[in-house]
């Protein structure tokens, strides 16, 4: 069922504007984000004529752009990404961890998005693999999936790494299965001290190497020393680590991560209304607890558009990443050995389809199968509009 406002719907009605409004100021991958949600389902990327096998109703459904940025089409992404993955899950408690960059950090990646986030990946999958692997904490090799978001709830730019790991690892000899505690993995005031000196110390490097770059107002943050005085403070500051309880079992884990592996900056459900006044829509103040963290917002339509494509990502930039034993060259390997050590039966091997499963509905008339009747290329109109339901050619006769 189409949600009474969506993203598209806002791209067409202020987009045209926006866009002559920054025009210069616009990065290409954003203005083909723009496009790709406002061709969306749309006549403009071709599309097929359905018919029903019993009653002979017909529908139009056009294609989908297949964008990583788009409301619309994470759904069979998603579920073509889990297929994959479920052979991966172990009968161990999944823990959720997340490690947070400091405002500042954020400012600095808001010039440099790519160098900054891949610096985010880097720092905070060798800080987990380290205190892993130290014998004083749990002494062993673990599996990482970390998935990179880039938004806070209402929008904002707030950088941070999801990570789910499984509770255990192999020991460092691979000769035994070792376990976290049921409720404990690391401790975080360990992890997080860590990733701020791993991180804030290849940040200067890579400065030094000009591979961090400021504008406007903040050149000035491009000479060497302006730049150690500036993040100078950030040594001291806490820098927001936690873990989470462990999920209570793999399905659990298969939720989460249908939920958060191809979530873009906002869903059109949260999405109110679009007026006059701007777009409302749903968001979560981690300020407030109880029935009051859930508030709504309206931002001018504008803003709302500048918002949203501040998450754009650089192009090939992969936010979902595998470290460790789930890394991609040694997975099947290490993921067979823990489940040999864990007294498992290895599962099955799943074989993703190389096209996302017919999820086509069933005819609203007589519930009967659709099936494909005609494809129609991009910008082009089928050769007739579908006949009206036989319902309705009998009611009118």
């Amino acid at each position: 069922m189409r949600p009474p406002v969506e993203v598209a719907d806002i791209f067409h009605r202020h987009g045209a504007a926006w866009r002559a409004e920054h025009a210069g100021h616009v990065s290409l991958a954003q203005l083909k984000v723009m496009s790709a949600i406002e061709t969306c389902r749309t006549m403009a990327l071709g599309g097929h004529i359905e018919g029903c096998e019993g009653c002979g109703h017909r529908r139009i459904a056009y294609n989908s752009c297949r964008n990583r940025h788009c409301p619309k089409c994470q759904g069979a992404a998603a579920r073509k990404w889990l297929a994959t993955r479920e052979a991966d899950l172990l009968p161990v408690g999944y823990f959720h961890v997340v490690f947070t960059v400091p405002s500042e950090i954020a400012n600095i990646a808001f010039y440099n998005k790519a160098v900054v986030y891949d610096l985010l990946f880097q720092a905070a999958s060798e800080t987990m693999l380290t205190i892993a692997a130290d014998p004083r904490h749990l002494g062993a090799r673990i599996g990482i999936t970390a998935v990179l978001h880039t938004w806070g709830s209402a929008l904002t730019h707030h950088p941070h790494i999801h990570m789910v790991v499984p509770g255990g690892g192999l020991s460092l000899d691979g000769m035994r299965w070792i376990s976290s505690r049921p409720a404990f993995l690391l401790p975080v005031h360990v992890l997080s001290k860590l990733f701020r000196r791993l991180f804030l110390t290849r940040l200067i490097e890579l400065h030094a190497a000009g591979h961090i770059q400021f504008f406007g107002n903040q050149t000035d943050l491009n000479e060497r020393r302006a730049f150690l005085r500036h993040i100078a403070p950030l040594r001291k500051k806490n820098w927001i680590t936690y873990a989470k309880p462990p999920f209570s079992g793999p399905e659990a884990v298969l939720a989460y991560l249908s939920r958060y592996t191809h979530r873009v900056a906002i869903s059109n459900r949260r999405l109110i209304t679009l007026d006059e006044s701007g777009v409302t829509f749903r968001y979560k103040d981690y300020r407030r607890d109880g029935p009051d963290r859930q508030r709504t917002m309206t931002l001018a339509a504008s803003e709302f558009i500048r918002r949203f494509l501040l998450h754009v990502l650089p192009q090939g930039f992969h936010r979902i990443r595998h470290y460790g034993l789930l890394a991609s060259g040694g997975r099947k390997k290490n993921v067979a050995r823990a489940r040999e050590l864990l007294a498992v039966a290895p599962k099955p091997e799943t074989v993703a389809p190389a096209e996302p499963e017919d999820q086509r509905p069933p005819c609203p008339y007589c519930g009967g199968r659709m099936i494909i009747i005609e494809i129609f290329e991009r910008r082009m109109q089928p050769r007739g509009p579908p006949r009206a339901p036989i319902r309705t050619r009998m009611m009118a006769s």
